[in-house]
């Protein structure tokens, strides 16, 4: 078998190593062909560095490492242009002062692969220099290629005036390109986040965003064909449906397709897990769910329009913005409603659901003991069909939550606290939980499906313990188990109450509905 190319960005160490490739060398003569300008926002390892990295091999005339491929035959190798391959991807930026000296470390780097010299001091200055003097002396003009642009802000993006600084320092160095027009043959910048033009690329107009481009949807990332194409072997006595609901999902107006390193791990070890959260969920992205009381059981639907997904805002961010951008939302639909384009949100996959809401239930709850001792218990119970031992760990876990979280906000009153923390906690395990489903007598709160079993849940906020019992009532009145019948399986109906004094269950009641 070939090598999985598990985390590499060199297209010249996949091609002369024996890897595995996923052939996107069709899209380097597409963009060639149609345009000067690009600008791409993908999440993080989804094989952004790498199609940067076949873009520099291709314009470098590096035929040999593209035998076989759709660009071998579809490329002027005898013309070739010099690349400047620029990258913030590497190391943490915590002020302009570290952000300045990445640029020296840069243009030093280009001066020493291109033998040239500056006499000019400031970094957009050289970086000017460097553009017209590559282009003077190989008689060609450049090409110029931008990694993780968007890094050094994303680094600081919790402190919005450091931010702001990091944009600012940016914004002058990534205006050179404008001037330096004459002498560049083809431009390409990815990040994860899409800034508007007006505030870091102002002056490049016919910087062509194909983020939401849908001829440009499976440039990075897997489809299912080419999954089973490049990886047959690999998928032998693997569940494809299992794979597929795990890992596959991502969609940007196209056909869906699978987070690479995601499925090259799971196709590595065999095994089905978290692999793309390994690194932790910012806190910050945290934080800005909950300034903007933003529940996980949203996530399932949310409703955007255009002007949400198309750019981030340092002074006003959104949350269905940064969910978005960073991968933990993709599109589920698209609607027009007039002139208005209305898109529907939700998690991509189960992966990317188990493992935010395991960091959600990790930021409610961070006592390790009882939020991870409750978790097989739990689990066991939905099994055996017993909700006694769920309400018993359900409550203990609330109780785990620390009063802090509390202070200086009113959110024990609310249910959607309550019902978030249950949500994610369900969702953390992997369970099959959909919130707020739709039915023909009305929605239901949570409903969760297990092998033979499917639970249902109403939430009330009340004082009173007997509100659990209305919510039970409500469930039977209503019909709402009518729909799952069908299915075969035992249906369970709970009603629960949450007290905003106790900041906890104050009601829990349940049965088996006919």
């Amino acid at each position: 078998m070939k090598k999985l190319p598990i985390g590499i960005q060199s297209f010249e160490a996949i091609r002369s190593e024996d890897h595995y490739y996923v052939d996107k060398t069709s899209f380097v003569k597409k963009l060639a062909d149609a345009g000067k300008y690009y600008f791409l926002s993908r999440p993080r390892r989804f094989g952004k560095s790498l199609f940067l990295d076949t873009l520099h091999q291709a314009f470098l005339g590096k035929k040999t490492l593209f035998k076989g491929l759709y660009l071998e035959n579809h490329w002027k190798w005898d013309t070739s242009h010099p690349v400047i391959h620029i990258s913030f991807g590497s190391g943490v930026f915590r002020s302009p002062e570290d952000l300045s000296l990445k640029m020296e470390s840069i243009l030093m780097d280009i001066r020493e692969e291109h033998g040239i010299s500056y006499e000019k001091r400031s970094p957009n200055d050289r970086f000017m220099e460097a553009i017209v003097r590559i282009s003077r002396k190989t008689e060609k003009k450049v090409v110029v290629l931008i990694d993780e642009y968007d890094k050094p802000i994303l680094d600081r993006i919790h402190d919005q005036a450091m931010a702001s600084l990091m944009r600012e320092e940016l914004k002058n160095f990534y205006a050179v390109l404008k001037d330096a027009d004459a002498h560049l043959k083809f431009v390409f910048i990815t990040g994860v986040s899409k800034f508007s033009k007006v505030s870091l690329f102002s002056g490049l107009n016919h910087l062509q965003d194909i983020t939401l481009n849908d001829a440009y949807a499976t440039l990075c990332g897997y489809t299912e064909e080419e999954l089973h194409q490049v990886f047959s072997d690999r998928m032998q006595g693997l569940d494809p449906e299992n794979l597929r609901s795990w890992y596959n999902g991502y969609s940007w107006l196209g056909e869906k397709v699978y987070n690479p390193f995601a499925i090259l791990n799971a196709l590595q070890t065999r095994q089905i897990r978290n692999y793309w959260f390994e690194t932790a969920t910012p806190s910050f992205l945290i934080a800005i769910l909950k300034k903007n009381n933003f529940h996980s059981f949203d996530m399932e639907n949310v409703q955007a329009t255009s002007a949400i997904l198309d750019s981030f805002d340092i002074d006003l961010i959104s949350p269905e913005t940064l969910l978005f951008q960073t991968g933990y939302l993709t599109i589920k639909g698209v609607r027009q409603i007039g002139l208005l384009t209305q898109y529907t949100l939700g998690y991509p996959n189960m992966e990317v659901k188990s493992a935010l809401n395991d960091s959600l239930t990790i930021y409610f709850i961070d006592a390790i003991r009882p939020r991870e001792t409750s978790r097989a218990p739990l689990y066991e119970s939905l099994l055996k069909g017993d909700p006694d031992i769920l309400r018993d760990h359900f409550h203990a876990l609330l109780a785990a939550i620390p009063h802090d979280w509390y202070r200086k906000n009113n959110i024990h009153a609310y249910e959607g606290h309550y019902a978030s923390v249950f949500y994610s906690y369900l969702a953390s395990m992997g369970l099959d939980i959909t919130p707020e489903e739709r039915t023909n007598k009305g929605g239901i709160d949570l409903s969760l499906r297990m092998e033979d079993k499917v639970y249902l849940f109403e939430f009330k906020m009340a004082e009173d313990a007997r509100a659990a019992e209305a919510a039970l009532e409500q469930i039977r009145n209503r019909g709402y188990h009518v729909k799952y019948k069908a299915e075969g399986k035992k249906i369970y109906a709970i009603g629960m109450a949450f007290s905003g004094k106790e900041r906890n269950l104050s009601g829990f009641c349940w049965e088996i509905l006919p």
